[in-house]
């Protein structure tokens, strides 16, 4: 939810600090901070954005080659200065910057106050560093003992880097439930919530693991114990990322961009694994779990906003032609409502930052209860990953925008691999079925190459919504999930009120809502129930609502009828989500340009949902 980023070394730390922020700030935009040292801790907040922070400290001492940063997405205290991390101790021997929540923070704070802590902030975070340092002066602690008993007595999920004033050699960074990853460089060490900020210094990496300590100085080697204050080996890791892959590469936002690559991204997320002369699918991460899943009474699926859209694509299709009941759970649902899991189970958590608390936690009640958990995700070394059984990552690349578009159509890629293994698996689809699929699923990328192409034509349909208050999006079968991605679109970066319905519920309420002022998307691709959309569309126009169809290449039915055309090309039912999608996605993005929205950084959102 929030960006971390720290240095240590011989440079000077305010750059790479700076740079290391802007490149996490789709993390988290509320406000921003800065803590530099060089024998002193000078401390620069500011909210809003990091450009805004950068022109604050203009003027200012920005000397010091250590240095910590944070870039906040609000979970206690208002977004403003005084709430902006980083936050420094009672006596400002030391400061801090936190991602997370401190559920007990509360009765942590009131009985600090009672002796004699004077908070600034409202936030938990806060009470955190006040805690560290009451315990390092009262018991008379090192720091790094002080850090560690600390952690032993808050509840909930932290990641935090810690600058004193009394060792300008050595940074204290930990993890629990917060991503933290640690560069090594040439008698230099950085920090951050992710490797984006790393990448251009060093590509040797370390990912902090849960309860975990790790000591960072300026020279020699980091170290690492375990709030049990057991000591860990550093398991040094090569960073597969290049700077290019976190740059616009010219287009105006981020967003953009990632529409755009999504030719190279599902192609990408089947590289390797779609063997057409071989007639067979390699799903090497999962390759020992196969006969599990394909004997499998029953898979959940477990997801969050867009990664659960991609799951109830998966539902149609693992059902479709791999005949395996599936169930799609929301994360944060599953495991408030105690659900029957049983050991012959196969859970598939899919998620886009492989952080996401709430399929984190669900994943491990399920393991707890002995089922077999297997990850979609995009992110490397995340702790999804390492919290199933297997998996498949999704190598759609960084995703900066905070709408997800190509990590959505690199899900829904893996999804449909898997469910043709397992079909093939179980003798459910015919060989000659199979292959033909197998050669559909190929041509998809220049499909979507050839979708991406309406983008002139969106722009022009946009222009006509830009006041909207409302939409609906409609489909049926494969394209209902669709339909949810669009609407969430729209709601996450122009703030439009949208909604998406399986169209043939639009009669059993949503059709109330239909006058001359509102606009109706409905995917109407010329395959499984197209007769019935059609009829959708004619009510929708009996009642003089504004129609945006999305259509197969060459449709002249729909045509006829809607007040907007927008085609895709043609290709199997099952592999219509990956193609109608798109058009959705640019329709969003040119309406929010046009409302003048921050594309990529929409209000009150942040990429990675690391706090329930």
């Amino acid at each position: 939810m929030c960006g971390i980023v720290g240095y240590i070394g011989p440079k000077n730390a305010y750059p790479i600090l700076i740079k290391g922020l802007k490149r996490l700030e789709y993390r988290g935009y509320d406000s921003a901070g800065i803590a530099l040292s060089n024998g002193d801790i000078r401390l620069f907040k500011k909210p809003g954005r990091v450009s805004d922070l950068e022109e604050s400290i203009n003027g200012n001492d920005i000397s010091g080659n250590i240095g910590i940063g944070h870039t906040r997405w609000a979970t206690h205290g208002e977004p403003n200065q005084v709430n902006a991390h980083p936050h420094y101790s009672q006596n400002k021997t030391l400061a801090m910057i936190h991602n997370g929540i401190i559920e007990n923070y509360s009765s942590l704070r009131a009985e600090l106050i009672s002796r004699g802590h004077v908070f600034l902030s409202e936030t938990d975070s806060e009470v955190l560093i006040h805690l560290i340092e009451d315990i390092q002066q009262s018991e008379g602690l090192g720091l790094v003992e002080a850090v560690r008993v600390t952690l032993n007595q808050v509840i909930g999920a932290y990641a935090i880097v810690i600058l004193a004033k009394s060792d300008n050699d050595t940074l204290i960074a930990a993890r629990k439930g917060s991503p933290l990853v640690i560069g090594i460089g040439e008698n230099e060490h950085f920090i951050a919530s992710d490797a984006t900020p790393i990448i251009e210094y060093t590509k040797q990496v370390v990912y902090l693991n849960d309860e975990e300590i790790a000591i960072i100085p300026r020279n020699g080697d980091m170290k690492i114990i375990t709030i049990s204050d057991q000591k860990k080996t550093p398991y040094i890791q090569k960073l597969e990322m290049n700077l290019t892959a976190i740059e616009k590469g010219g287009f105006e936002h981020f967003m953009m961009k990632e529409i755009f690559e999504q030719p190279h991204s599902i192609r990408d997320s089947m590289r390797g694994r779609l063997r057409i002369e071989h007639e067979k699918i390699s799903l090497g991460g999962i390759s020992e779990y196969e006969g599990k899943m394909a004997a499998a009474k029953r898979i959940i699926m477990i997801a969050c906003g867009t990664s659960w859209h991609a799951a109830l694509v998966g539902e149609y299709l693992f059902e479709d032609i791999a005949r395996i009941p599936v169930e799609v759970e929301y994360g944060s649902e599953f495991r408030y409502r105690n659900p029957i899991i049983n050991e012959d189970d196969v859970v598939i958590a899919i998620s886009q930052s492989g952080e996401t608390a709430d399929t984190l936690a669900a994943i491990r009640l399920a393991k707890a209860k002995g089922a077999t958990i297997i990850g979609i995700c995009n992110v490397v070394g995340s702790s999804i990953t390492r919290e199933t059984h297997a998996g498949s990552y999704t190598h759609a690349g960084p995703e900066i925008g905070v709408a997800s578009t190509k990590a959505f159509t690199a899900q829904v890629a893996v999804l449909t691999l898997m469910a043709l293994r397992l079909a093939q698996m179980r003798g459910t689809i015919e060989r000659s079925r199979f292959h033909f699929l197998l050669q559909e699923l190929d041509q998809i990328p220049s499909k979507v190459e050839e979708a991406l192409k309406v983008n002139h034509q969106v722009i022009e349909i946009s222009k006509m919504f830009l006041n909207t208050r409302n939409f609906l999006y409609l489909g049926r079968g494969y394209n209902f999930p669709v339909a949810l991605e669009g609407a969430l679109k729209l709601k996450e970066i122009s703030y439009i009120h949208a909604e998406g319905y399986p169209a043939a519920e639009m009669k059993h309420g949503p059709i109330a809502l239909i006058d001359e002022n509102m606009p109706v998307v409905v995917i109407a691709t010329n395959k499984g129930t197209y007769d019935k959309v059609v009829s959708n569309i004619e009510e929708i126009r009996a009642r003089k609502g504004i129609i945006i169809a999305i259509v197969t290449k060459g449709d002249t039915t729909v045509k006829r009828l809607a007040d907007y055309i927008i085609e895709i090309p043609e290709t199997e039912e099952m592999l219509v989500p990956l193609l109608a999608t798109i058009p959705l996605q640019l329709l969003a993005y040119h309406i929010a340009v046009q409302r003048g929205c921050s594309v990529d950084m929409p209000r009150n959102l942040a990429k990675s949902v690391t706090v329930e």
